[in-house]
């Protein structure tokens, strides 16, 4: 383990919190170096201008989404001095969830996250009983975070998935 990586595991038994999550980092950012080459010089979360980027655990900068979302202008990554950005990949993998604080699954009128969603990647489907619950399509879903920031209730989350891992025989390998 380098001397910059943060051992989540210690950390989550020293907190109290035994899987912390994972924290998002800034789109276009290669997860799986981030820690070992981001000098926490700031450069992206000053140029954010939606200012959804802060210094998070370690001084390492993390989207928050309950700030705005995230227009995926670029600005962050045109920023940085470091070879940290692909702009070429996707901005992130983020999986969408609703918890069961969602007022509509409580029986209460509400459609803030998909009035927010600029893809309309949520929809809200009739359930036995007469409460709606949120369907989120995966597929449409940008990760930018307009609907975490738009509920009322604190129910839409978004969290950075693993990254994906080569077998160790290469992209090719059987």
């Amino acid at each position: 383990m380098d001397g910059d990586a943060t051992d989540l595991g210690r950390r989550g038994f020293l907190t109290g919190r035994r899987h912390p999550p994972r924290p998002i980092r800034p789109p276009w950012s290669m997860s799986e170096f981030f820690t070992s080459l981001c000098s926490r010089c700031d450069a992206c979360v000053d140029a954010c201008p939606e200012a959804i980027l802060r210094p998070g655990d370690g001084g390492f900068p993390e989207a928050d989404f309950s700030l705005g979302e995230c227009s995926f202008c670029g600005a962050c990554a045109e920023a940085c001095p470091e070879p940290i950005f692909d702009r070429a990949a996707r901005p992130w993998a983020l999986a969408v969830g609703v918890t069961d604080r969602c007022l509509a699954a409580r029986r209460v009128v509400c459609r803030s996250c998909q009035d927010a969603c600029p893809e309309s990647a949520i929809r809200f489907a009739p359930a036995p009983g007469g409460a709606a619950h949120a369907r989120i399509d995966g597929d449409a879903c940008t990760g930018c975070g307009a609907c975490v920031a738009s509920c009322p209730a604190g129910a839409v989350t978004l969290h950075a998935q693993p990254a994906p891992t080569i077998p160790s025989g290469g992209p090719h390998a059987p």
